[in-house]
Formats: C-alpha cells, structure tokens, sequence
C-alpha cells in the first residue's frame, strides 16, 4: 500500500511538473525512477521509452502505465497512470471554463512563450543522454545518424515523413540485426 502512495504522489507531482508532453517528461522520468528510487534499472527505462514511443496513446499515459506496472503491478498502472492524468484534466478542465478570457491576458502569452523555450530543451537534453547512453556499437551510432540526416534533410526540403516510418524503419533494421546476429551465431557454432 505504501508503495502504491509513493508511485501515486511521485506521478501527479510528475504530471504537474511537466509541460510540453511526453518528450518533456522522459527527463523527469529517468531522473525520479532510474537515479533517485532506483525502482527500474537503465536498460528497463530504455524500454519503456521504445514501448511507450510505439503504441498508441499518450507517450506520458504509456510511460505512467508502464513503470507502475513494472513497479506495482496491474494496480500500480492503474494509479499510475490516473496520477499523471490528474493534473493536465484539472487544468484543461479550468482553462475550458474561462478560454476566452485567458487567453486575453498578455501575461499568460508571455509565460506560454516562455515555456516553450523551456520544452525544446527539456526535449533536447534528453535526445543527448540517451543517444550517449544507447550508443555503444557501430550499428547504433549508424542507426542515430542516418535517421537526424533523414530528419534534417526532409525538413530542408519540406518533405512530409511522418515519425512513424521512422519508428518502423528503426524496427526493421534492429530485427535484421538480430536475425543476422542468429544466422552468424549458428554458424559459427556449427
């Protein structure tokens, strides 16, 4: 019970925290679950950031659902993942009652301005810890580089490619990798 308290008060405290989304929060996550409660190890919070990338939904709701289910079980995703959802429904909630008027207020442009600077780095601080710490073969550092060239040139060139054909060209080639690494296993066990 005692944990399910913490894994509660730990993602509404995440869930209030954090702007910009998803992305945003995988800082904040690395940071509570991997360093500070050591509740799930590295290797671990790698996937569930893959997991929570590729299925449907809210990278924050399947980022909560997971690691409250890898730390508690079916309950633990339940509470996790209602605590994350807490703060963004109440303020959404508010906002939608007085929309016009908030949005009228120049300060409220300032501080979203503001916070938008603030996203971009949250965003890219945690693109560079995790290349640094998923790199670690030839592949790997193959893998990120050809898919930010990708990325930068179909910007350039205003191409649309949508996130997930980068996402499922990544799946493909980590299988092919695997595969061949089983393929060259068996035979040089042979």
């Amino acid at each position: 019970m005692k944990e399910m308290v913490q894994l509660f008060f730990t993602f509404l405290k995440i869930g209030i925290f954090t702007f910009g989304g998803g992305y945003a929060m995988i800082a904040l996550l690395r940071d509570e679950f991997v360093t500070k409660k050591k509740w799930i190890d590295h290797d671990t919070f790698i996937d569930m950031v893959a997991i929570s990338e590729s299925t449907p939904g809210p990278i924050a709701v399947n980022s909560a659902t997971y690691i409250g289910y890898q730390t508690a079980g079916g309950w633990g995703a339940f509470v996790a993942t209602v605590a994350v959802c807490i703060p963004s429904f109440s303020i959404i909630y508010v906002i939608s009652l007085y929309f016009d008027r908030f949005l009228e207020l120049t300060y409220v442009g300032y501080a979203l301005e503001g916070i938008q600077a603030c996203v971009v780095y949250l965003i890219f601080s945690a693109a560079v810890r995790m290349t640094k710490e998923v790199c670690h073969t030839l592949f790997h550092k193959m893998i990120v580089i050809l898919v930010f060239a990708a990325m930068l040139l179909f910007s350039l060139l205003s191409v649309s490619f949508s996130a997930v054909f980068y996402i499922g060209i990544c799946g493909l080639a980590g299988v092919a990798q695997y595969l061949a690494g089983s393929v060259c296993k068996r035979r040089s066990e042979k």
